[in-house]
């Protein structure tokens, strides 16, 4: 409990006295080394070692926890803990090797929705920007219970986690694109973009724009299964993040050299333009306020007419393409509240690799059985 902690105050008082340049240094005693460091040591936790005793329990039978009194909140609050930890790309790395990996993999598969998503979504910070996890997990077979939640969970955050996983997973990693592929993942985004929840909409759009961009021969995969016609009808949605992602992916087909006058969307010619007209229309109608917020959705309505028709859209001739003021750049407010010295050391400050954290009660560790 926090009441029984080391005194803070004297803590402070103590290292302001010994460091504030008034006095020449001094050799400290034992007794002051000894108590300063169990100051600083009841304050932190070695992180192998916890992330060693939260394998331990992941390794567990879900039985065994049960009849330790463990329940599925205090397993989510394990999986919490997890997650801060290996936002360092050396602990993501070092889970494997003491064994975490796998069984973390497994909670994909885990009886109750919420520690299934919450797995997906420790799954994706650990691969997030980092090959070396991102193979590791493919090696695990871990693409595999990501794509089963993603498709085919009754439970739309289980879904869009797995989601979201999959797309960090997947991303500038080669052979997980192919996987995808294979695996009919495509099919499994038609039904995601169909969904009522915008967010796990969002997350689709974005990953098939990400995938287009990357290989604009899936663009045939996307028309075959009439991908572009949900998009257009997103390009409507009340959500602007939506609709924004959905003008992305558009973008993206109208680019592809293949598809005729209109990239890959020259079936939809017309709808497209009948929407376009609509969302420029609707942009023109706006107040000052939203016309600044739409910013992004400005742009992209003006890309991808220009993409599609070779002139520039009517946004441009409304001067609604660019308003006063946005391309200056942004007034510098924080700089004169910043001493030259500290700026230099904020710049060429680095923390350690193996970070220790602030200790928090392991509520997870597993007790005795109870009586019969």
């Amino acid at each position: 409990m926090a009441k029984d902690g080391p005194n803070w105050d004297g803590l402070l008082k103590w290292s302001i006295a010994n460091s504030d340049g008034t006095r020449p240094t001094r050799n400290l005693s034992e007794e002051d080394k000894r108590w300063f460091m169990e100051a600083m040591q009841s304050q932190t936790v070695d992180v192998i070692k916890r992330m060693k005793e939260i394998t331990m329990v992941m390794q567990t039978p879900e039985q065994v926890l049960e009849a330790q009194g463990v329940t599925a909140a205090d397993i989510e609050d394990m999986l919490d803990e997890l997650q801060e930890h290996v936002e360092s790309i050396d602990m993501a790395n070092d889970l494997h090797s003491i064994g975490g990996l796998v069984p973390l993999l497994g909670y994909l598969k885990n009886s109750h929705a919420n520690i299934r998503a919450k797995a997906a979504e420790v799954v994706s910070t650990i691969v997030q920007n980092n090959p070396r996890s991102q193979q590791l997990v493919m090696e695990a077979n871990g693409l595999e219970p990501l794509l089963s939640n993603f498709a085919s969970d009754p439970d739309v955050t289980v879904r869009t986690k797995a989601l979201g996983a999959i797309s960090s997973l997947i991303r500038h990693n080669k052979p997980g694109i192919a996987a995808f592929r294979l695996a009919n993942g495509y099919a499994a985004l038609r039904d995601a973009v169909g969904a009522d929840s915008a967010r796990f909409q969002r997350k689709a759009l974005n990953l098939i724009q990400y995938l287009l961009h990357e290989n604009h021969s899936d663009c045939n995969v996307v028309n075959e299964l009439g991908l572009p016609r949900v998009m257009l009808h997103l390009a409507l949605s009340e959500d602007a993040e939506v609709r924004e992602a959905a003008l992305r992916g558009l973008i993206e087909l109208a680019r592809d050299k293949t598809g005729g006058s209109n990239g890959g969307l020259g079936e939809e010619d017309e709808k497209l333009k009948q929407i376009l007209e609509e969302r420029i229309k609707g942009i023109s109608l706006m107040s000052p306020e939203d016309l600044g917020a739409a910013r992004e959705e400005r742009q992209l309505v003006d890309s991808l007419w220009s993409t599609c028709y070779k002139d520039p859209s009517s946004l441009r001739e409304k001067g609604l393409l660019s308003l006063p003021g946005e391309d200056d750049p942004p007034p510098d407010v924080a700089s004169k509240h910043f001493e030259p010295p500290l700026r230099g050391w904020a710049a060429n400050h680095t923390g350690d690799s193996k970070p220790s954290v602030k200790k928090q009660e392991a509520p997870l560790l597993l007790g005795p059985s109870p009586p019969n």
